[in-house]
């Protein structure tokens, strides 16, 4: 079974422990009897109180925050026709000057609603899209920016995931000097808040036929969209001219990952791109990727071979020990904050990991400055290893 289409029902599991207040979640990424351990823990577990917070930026600067609408007139929404253009939802994160701004939400209360609607969360379990909402992210809304100009990183979530699970890696990013988009693929989750103020459900998630390929080619036309307006003027975001519209990166987790690949395929001005523990939809062939690109995931990843070594360019294959799929996210770590049972990997650790080389990768491709990280096995990261 390829493994993103697997694991989206492993991360609806995932989601439901949080706002359910079951231990499940991880239960869920290593044994087939998932769904028996939520419903066993669902009838015991205590209602949680629950406050989350993620790691800090390790690096200079501060991370701001602006959220744009954009609308591609030119492309019907690909899962609902019905609904017109596509619309999506970005989640802008730069490097800011630290002390301006005002903290930013986790996500709006739509986007909340919507992840404790689909998980059919229990009114008496206490979690409520107020706190939810209110996990502490360290990016400020209407920070000043910092000046000069920076590579942009476009940041793609797995398959059923907002795009603010993977919020600690883009501030991190933002504070060591990248603009990151962060990318809702609307109906693709269980909901990312549009312009109008609604927050429409998954519209392909209970789909059984779903065609991976085709998610991760839909990502690739998303993300080249949102490329194409932040490097074409001021017009989609008032701080575009922070964009060093020639070094572009972009990192996905899960089917994100895979619609990585999709997009350097499709297009080159992607100069280099990271998978996070995703199934490739489909495999690239020989020739297809030339650039530089990173595959990080977890030690039990066994269908890489083939995708390994049809990339040509400067590549990386790095395996996590003791990781489980959502280490290289935000959601073990709030399992975790909610008092639920955690991967081998700790989960903050399995974040401060994922920060680390994917910003030393994206230094050493984009900015030109060599990362001994990369070049072999660290003692200070024994749990990373260099498959080849």
């Amino acid at each position: 079974m390829k493994r993103n289409r697997r694991i989206s029902a492993v991360a609806a599991l995932a989601l439901a422990a949080l706002v359910t207040g079951t231990g499940s979640g991880f239960a869920a990424t290593t044994t087939p009897s998932a769904t028996h351990a939520f419903n066993s823990a669902s009838a015991t577990a205590p209602a949680p109180s629950f406050h989350g917070t993620l790691p800090a930026p390790t690096g200079p600067y501060a991370a701001g925050e602006d959220i744009i609408h954009l609308t591609d007139a030119s492309r019907p929404d690909p899962w609902v026709p019905s609904s017109g253009p596509r619309q999506l939802t970005v989640t802008m994160v730069y490097p800011a000057v630290p002390g301006t701004g005002t903290p930013a939400p986790y996500m709006t209360l739509g986007e909340a609603a919507g992840v404790l609607q689909r998980q059919k969360m229990l009114a008496s379990s206490g979690v409520t899209p107020q706190n939810l909402a209110g996990v502490t992210t360290h990016a400020f809304d209407g920070a000043r920016p910092q000046r000069g100009k920076h590579p942009l990183v476009v940041l793609s979530p797995a398959y059923e995931d907002p795009r603010w699970t993977l919020t600690a890696l883009a501030t991190d990013l933002a504070s060591h000097g990248y603009v990151v988009a962060l990318v809702g693929h609307t109906h693709e989750d269980s909901g990312e808040t549009l312009a109008d103020g609604q927050t429409p459900p998954c519209a392909i998630c209970d789909d059984p036929n779903l065609d991976m390929d085709t998610v991760a080619a839909s990502r690739a036309r998303d993300v080249s969209f949102v490329i194409d307006q932040l490097t074409h003027g001021n017009t989609a975001w008032p701080l575009a001219h922070l964009i060093d519209k020639h070094q572009v990166g972009m990192a996905g987790h899960s089917i994100g990952g895979a619609a990585a690949a999709a997009t350097m395929i499709a297009d080159p001005r992607v100069r280099a791109g990271v998978n996070m523990d995703g199934t490739f939809h489909p495999d690239p062939k020989p020739g297809q990727i030339n650039r530089p690109f990173l595959m990080l995931g977890t030690a039990a990843n066994t269908d890489w071979e083939h995708p390994w070594a049809a990339l040509g360019g400067y590549k990386k294959w790095l395996a996590v020990a003791g990781a489980d799929h959502f280490s290289f996210s935000d959601l073990d770590l709030l399992l975790q904050e909610a008092g639920f049972p955690t991967p081998r990997l700790d989960p903050e650790r399995g974040i401060v990991i994922t920060r680390e080389y994917v910003t030393a990768f994206f230094d050493q491709t984009l900015k030109k400055i060599h990362s001994p990280l990369l070049d072999g096995p660290s003692p200070n990261n024994p749990e990373v290893l260099f498959q080849h």
